[in-house]
């Protein structure tokens, strides 16, 4: 069967894009809801990466003699390889098809990841991780395109709704599925469970998925421009990764933001001048778009900024297991679940702007509510506070996403799926690089008086340096040869101290959600959102 493809003419006179529906199609073939289950696996893939492999380190670094910085190149070499990658990856499948760019992204994610698990060695291992970024880049951007292509406008959010749903459920029990594999089978089964969904989703999307194009899409390539982003991507959040090892006041720390600053005007210059941009800069005039992919950094901010935090605060100072501290996070899983194809109705009923603006009031009085956890605060308020935080980003993940795909024309839908993607992924490092600043500095500031106001025996200042980056991620720096009175009494300021850099690295996220309700408030629906398709089987 030949595939279909989607027309999107140019207007005469303003030279934006006016697009076309294609003409209905029948059988298996581009199938909106199985195409929808198609992207729906592949997704999960690397939502579930960002997160599973985090609980597989520590054995990793065991069996690989790993050193502390060797592990964190493993989390660090994936998502440097993704967010650099991605806007550049959303244009390829504008220009080539977003079916074959998703295809070759789920077979290489799968493949890479196979090659971990048979990894022998640290480089091996990052090296591999590089690939499965990389990867991971092209599939995911095409996955929205596909999405715009396949879906009317008036089934467009409940699709991205589910869409969101698989991410933020993958993201969110992405501890819990690796803390059972790492504890019953062994690390490399971590890697090794990409294979039979990569195939599953290859499988899938050879009898399901239908190539779209637009017939104004790209037709050559902006090479100068990938290379100025992707420099710019790389410094950015290369500085955000080192920040809380080099120091915020560290020159080499600041080097990098000013080249990545540095490249992203030469680049913003560029795009002016050159024929076929890789991204027009035009796409910004439209403010709800710009608005959608700030409030995509913002949600961001606060959802992996303060999971970051919590996951510390359940292991190290409630002294959960991984596993039991992912089902602690189930309900923060269980209302996204519930929350995003709801939120796809809300939205498709309502408009984004209502939904967005409650969704990030619900996301701020969250973590306000987190700001208050103490080390003996039960299950039952916690798991308030994570519901209501799901509930929240519903809406936000599904919004913020129509917002700024709805609002690209369709020749475009890659690149627009890109910008929402790396959005994503900016704001996941900020919220992480600023909030554990925000930590690190409380924590330097209230230990040495909580430690002295305990009678505690006075530190060398390299002690006291060792003891606060211990207390930091919640561990309290205690000895075997510690009498259990001091043991007991080092642990109550350890936990102390990290609830207070907690709390006030929660209070900032809440004000950061704050703000994104007022940007929430310049969104729109999708003025392109009609150009998807308008197939049959809906």
């Amino acid at each position: 069967m030949t595939s279909q493809t989607t027309i999107d003419k140019t207007g005469p006179e303003d030279g934006s894009p006016t697009d076309a529906s294609p003409r209905p199609s029948s059988g298996l073939r581009g199938h909106p809801w199985f195409t929808l289950i198609t992207v729906a696996v592949g997704v999960m893939m690397v939502a579930l990466d960002g997160t599973i492999v985090a609980i597989a380190n520590p054995a990793i670094a065991k069996d690989l003699h790993a050193s502390f910085s060797d592990v964190q190149w493993i989390t660090n070499a994936y998502f440097l390889a993704l967010a650099v990658a991605l806007i550049t990856a959303g244009k390829l499948g504008d220009r080539f098809g977003h079916r074959q760019t998703f295809l070759i992204g789920v077979a290489g994610f799968a493949l890479a990841s196979g090659a971990i698990g048979l990894s022998d060695s640290i480089p091996m291992v990052v090296t591999f991780r590089v690939l499965q970024g990389l990867f991971g880049a092209l599939l995911m951007p095409a996955a929205l395109g596909l999405l715009r292509a396949t879906f009317p406008a008036e089934k467009l959010n409940m699709a991205i709704g589910i869409w969101g749903m698989v991410i933020g459920a993958s993201t969110a029990g992405g501890p819990i599925l690796g803390g059972v594999l790492v504890q019953h089978v062994n690390w490399q089964s971590v890697f090794f469970i990409n294979v039979p969904v990569g195939l599953l989703a290859l499988l899938l999307g050879t009898l399901i998925l239908l190539d779209h194009r637009a017939e104004n899409a790209p037709r050559s390539f902006d090479l100068l421009g990938i290379a100025l982003l992707s420099g710019a991507m790389f410094c950015l959040v290369w500085a955000l990764i080192k920040a809380p090892t080099w120091g915020w006041g560290d020159g080499r720390t600041w080097g990098f933001i000013g080249a990545s600053a540095l490249l992203f005007v030469v680049f913003a210059w560029w795009e002016t001048r050159v024929a076929e941009p890789l991204i027009p800069l035009t796409l910004f005039r439209s403010l709800p778009l710009s608005a959608g992919v700030v409030l995509m950094v913002m949600m961001a901010i606060a959802f992996m900024g303060g999971l970051f935090f919590v996951t510390f605060y359940l292991q190290n100072v409630h002294g959960l297991s991984p596993v039991d501290a992912g089902l602690h996070l189930l309900p923060l899983t269980g209302m996204m679940i519930v929350g995003s194809p709801l939120a796809g109705f809300a939205i498709t009923k309502l408009g984004p702007r209502v939904p967005l603006a409650g969704g990030m009031t619900l996301t701020a009085i969250a973590m306000y509510g987190m700001s208050t956890l103490k080390a003996d605060t039960g299950s039952a308020t916690m798991s308030i506070w994570f519901a209501l935080l799901g509930l929240g980003l519903a809406p936000v993940m599904v919004g913020a996403t129509e917002v700024i795909v709805g609002n690209a024309p369709m020749a475009l839908s890659g690149v627009a799926g890109g910008l929402q993607q790396a959005a994503m992924q900016i704001g996941g490092s900020l919220g992480t690089a600023v909030l554990g600043a925000v930590m690190a500095s409380k924590v330097d500031n209230d230990l040495p008086g909580n430690w002295t106001g305990a009678g505690l025996p006075p530190l060398t200042p390299a002690q006291l340096d060792q003891a606060s980056q211990a207390v930091q991620v919640g561990v309290a720096p205690v000895t075997k040869q510690m009498p259990p009175a001091i043991i007991a009494k080092v642990t109550d300021v350890a936990h102390d101290t990290f609830i207070s850099g907690m709390s006030l690295a929660s209070l900032v996220a809440a004000g950061v959600a704050a703000v994104a309700i007022l940007v929430a408030l310049l969104t729109r629906r999708g003025v392109n959102a009609e150009a998807g398709a308008g197939v049959g089987h809906i």
